[in-house]
This record gives C-alpha cells, structure tokens and sequence, in this order.
C-alpha cells in the first residue's frame, strides 16, 4: 500500500504556509480525536497520523528535510513518530501536541500519571452543544465512567495484593542505557515504570488493578463556548492508588446553524437582496442572536457588501467582551421573467441611454487599437 506523504494526510498542498498548515490540522485532529471516535482503531491511527504530519511541517527544519529527503531524513535526525512507545505515552504526547494548536479551551490539562499508577487520574469527555446552547451556555447532565482502584487487591492487579520487585529494572521502574560518555534512563518496558511484577492475577479485575464507575455530574457551560473548547472540572476525574483524584476535560463540539456563521466572537449573516432593492435602496429587518435589527439598504449596494452591527455577535468567554455581526449582502436576480416585466425591463434600459450600455464606452478605444495591431501586418 502507498504511504501518504504529510501533506497528503493533511490534505493541504507543499506551498501550504504555516497559517494553512495548523488550519488544515484543526480541522482533520477534530475530525478523528479519540473523544469524537471512541472504540474507533481506524480513527484513532489516523489521528496519530495526522499529529505526527503536524510536527514535521509545523517545524521549519523538520520540515526542510523532510522535502528534501523524505521520512528517512527525518529518522536520520532520530524522528520516528509515535514508533516504540505504548499507549499511554503517546496519548500523553498527541494531547500535548493538541493542547498547544487549540490552546487548552479554558485552561492547559497537566499530565496527572503518578508514580506507580496504572492510568491517567485525568479523564476526558465530550459533550455535544446545540449552537444556541454554545452561545448563550446552558446546564447539562454529562454521564461518564471514571476509573478507581480495584478494593481487593489495592489496584496492584495482583491477587490479595502481593505483587514482586520487577527483576528487569530491580525495582527501580526504570532502566539504563549507555551510550558513549552519556547515560539514558527510559521507563522499564517489563514493568512500565511500577517496579514490580505481578504473579497470579486479581480475580476482581483480572489483572488491571481497578473498576470503572458510572455517575452524572452537572455541567455549567459557559457563555461564548465555541467548538474544541475544552473545560476542566477539579476532582472528577479517575481516582489513584493514594487517594489523589484528578480532573474531567469536556472538550465540546458545536453544532452550526442555518444561517448563522460564527467566526471566533463575529457571527455573519448572508441577507438575500432583491436586484430592484439593490438598485433602489429600502430598509429592512433581518435577524440578530438576540432579536431584530434594521438594516438599511443605500441606493446601489453591492454584492458581498458588508455592514457591521457592534456588539451583536458573541460573548468572549475569557474577557466577557461583545464580539460583532456582520451582515453580507447575496443579491438575488429573478429566476424567469414573463413578456410584460421583460418589456418593462427593456424600457427602463433605453430610458437610461447610453449610461445602461458601459461596455460601449469602455471597448471603444480598445476595439480601434486592435484594428491597428492587424494595419501594421
């Protein structure tokens, strides 16, 4: 099978600059984020996929090499991806990458393993939100499984707890490696980093060393959430050998509108405009988030012409601040015309003269200078 260069899996051209880089990355990281595609293997390697692509091109040397001598340049400067490492490290280095494109919603999320721990006290969710409910926030009941240690064998994952100094790493959870003068330390692969081993296996929990619980908290969102926010509830997430609990991560996805278009805090309306209101002018009333406003239409408006109503757009969610609506004009021609408004066309046209026939005027002097291109043959 053809593997897909970066750019490809980005699906952005090589001239791409860096704005259009992490757009495309945006989009395709939202597309297949493990939240949104949960039990999905296919997604969640395409989502490894994408992230590795991101750190190459989002890298001017990584990527200069990579154009000039591919991935094997890349593993010549000791990139391999995501190759090599279990789960839970890459999970940790992709929500990394992930974090610092879509700036952590409302907050950064730490990385919350201990020392010992089986899973991550930090735990994610995802939370569909109507547009409306984005807007305006809302109060919504979120039910979700969190992890807590297996009571009878203390989330060792052992039977009644025993478990045994790893023999690989000594019990350290760490192993060493040397090269030159230099010394590497990496977490132990037969133990992942707890320094001990387990013999027979916790019947409780087969082994894993804890059980999932279901509950339902309430969550209050926010005025101004916008889709790929994330929010952080304190102590709701998975709870640790110790006691230690760590935090819920909503990451919310926002539903569109019919005519609303948000850009950041901005909101566009594309206003339909009849061709005689255009060439008139009139007022009209069109929709805003919060009610009506008039919009008044000068004589001759353009196509794609723009009016900006302040502070009719979106609550910041940092800030508090207003953002704007900006209203867009589509004007629209008749589809069909019947004898009697054709003729009444024809007749406005001539009572115009020689101002309804522009092009005239315009090519006059153009058509002569192409005649004398062929004269002087």
């Amino acid at each position: 099978m053809t593997e897909l260069s970066y750019y490809e899996i980005l699906e952005i051209e090589r001239t791409a600059t860096q704005e259009e880089i992490k757009k495309a990355y945006r989009k395709m990281a939202l597309k297949y984020h493990p939240d949104r595609n949960q039990n999905d293997k296919e997604a969640e390697e395409k989502f490894k996929l994408v992230n590795e692509a991101y750190q190459v091109l989002s890298d001017e040397n990584k990527r200069a090499i990579y154009d000039r001598y591919g991935k094997a340049g890349l593993e010549g400067q000791g990139f391999h991806g995501f190759e090599g490492q279990n789960y839970e490290d890459i999970m940790d280095d992709l929500s990394a990458i992930f974090e610092s494109v879509f700036g952590g919603g409302f907050t950064g999320r730490r990385s919350s393993r201990g020392s010992g721990e089986k899973y991550n006290l930090d735990l994610s969710a995802q939370m569909e939100l109507s547009f409306k409910e984005a807007i305006f926030g809302t109060e919504k009941e979120l039910k979700y499984r969190y992890k807590k240690p297996c009571e009878p064998c203390k989330g060792t994952g052992a039977k009644d707890g025993n478990v045994t100094n790893c023999e690989y790493c000594n019990g350290q959870g760490q192993v060493y490696m040397r090269q030159g003068f230099m010394t590497f330390a990496q977490t132990c692969p037969q133990c992942h980093g707890s320094g001990q081993t387990v013999k027979e296996k916790c019947t409780k929990c087969s082994g894993t060393g804890y059980e999932e619980v279901e509950t339902t908290t309430t969550v209050n969102i926010p005025e101004g959430v916008d889709d790929g926010n994330r929010l952080r509830i304190p102590n709701a997430g998975n709870i640790g050998i110790g006691g230690r609990r760590g935090d819920l991560y909503i990451t919310f996805y926002v539903e569109e509108d019919e005519h609303f278009i948000r850009h950041g805090d901005d909101i566009y309306l594309e206003v339909p405009v009849f061709f005689t209101q255009a060439v008139l002018g009139d007022t009209i009333e069109i929709p805003t988030l919060r009610g009506k406003k008039e919009l008044k239409l000068p004589q001759g408006v353009k196509d794609k012409e723009q009016f900006i109503f302040r502070g009719e757009g979106v609550r910041n969610v940092h800030s508090g601040q207003m953002g704007n609506m900006i209203a867009q004009i589509k004007i629209v021609y008749p589809k069909s015309l019947n004898d009697k408004q054709k003729e009444l066309l024809k007749e406005l046209q001539e009572s115009f003269g020689i101002e309804s026939k522009p092009h005239e005027s315009i090519f006059e002097s153009t058509f002569e200078k192409i005649k004398g291109w062929f004269k002087n043959k």
